[in-house]
């Protein structure tokens, strides 16, 4: 019985931590796209994104970011359409052409269905700690069993982070292409830079850029709750050894 009870707290904490490390995964997918100040307009700059379009300005008002931020609220489910008037060429015009609305539809799917998930996994997380309550009946045993799961978990992604570090930095371009083969049905990712504009503002540049924080980002959260579960489960082993060399003593 007591046996079992290890398998099943082992195989929680694991699940918890997975859970945990996904939800850390989408959360900095969406920290670096949504919520570093002023990111897009440093990288539309780097990478001079004015230059390869028709006459059009950074104005937030119908310009280049006014584009950037009805687009990103869209991809977040935050608007309902994708289309949006800027000034081009001295005329306002539609910014986006059919083919680029259906493809960032496919996109915002992604997105959206990703941050649902999210929730499932963080629905998981909350249910696996329930139940480790239940089973084990004490709280630093409950931490012992999620810093576990941490540690293991944190391995896997140590390891994925590190290939895919590798794969970015020797060919980030057939990483890009085979990213589209695989979580896109359909070709209309294939834009062409002469009419659809997105190809020019967001260039392969800017992808690389983006995906290399948000691997370090991942990567930097996953690292710090290890060093809190390994804190914790030094301090756990400390405890126990001070307490038996207590019992030691009266004996």
């Amino acid at each position: 019985m007591r046996t079992l009870k290890g398998i099943l707290s082992q195989g929680l904490g694991f699940i918890f931590a997975i859970c945990v490390i996904f939800t850390l995964l989408i959360t900095s997918v969406e920290a670096v796209c949504y919520y570093i100040p002023g990111y897009f307009e440093r990288e539309y700059e780097k990478y001079d994104v004015l230059s390869s379009l028709p006459e059009m300005t950074m104005s937030e008002e119908d310009g280049l970011m006014k584009v950037t931020e009805h687009m990103m609220a869209y991809l977040r489910g935050d608007e309902e359409e994708l289309q949006v008037e800027a000034l081009m060429d001295g005329e306002m015009r539609g910014f986006f052409t059919d083919r680029e609305i259906a493809h960032m539809e496919d996109v915002r799917d992604l997105f959206v269905g990703a941050i649902v998930l999210r929730r499932a996994a963080v629905a998981a997380a909350a249910a696996a700690v329930a139940i480790l309550a239940l089973i084990l009946r004490s709280g630093r045993e409950v931490l012992c069993a999620l810093s576990k799961g941490i540690l293991a978990a944190t391995a896997i992604s140590a390891g994925a982070c590190g290939v895919l570090g590798v794969i970015f930095a020797t060919n980030f371009s057939e990483a890009f292409v085979t990213f589209h083969h695989i979580f896109f049905d359909n070709d209309l990712w294939i834009l062409d830079p002469r009419v659809d504009m997105l190809v020019n503002i967001v260039p392969e540049g800017f992808f690389f850029d983006t995906a290399a924080r948000i691997l370090g980002l991942f990567l930097g959260s996953v690292l710090f709750l290890c060093a809190l579960s390994i804190i914790f489960l030094k301090r756990r082993r400390s405890a126990g050894k001070a307490l038996e060399a207590e019992k030691g003593k009266l004996i």
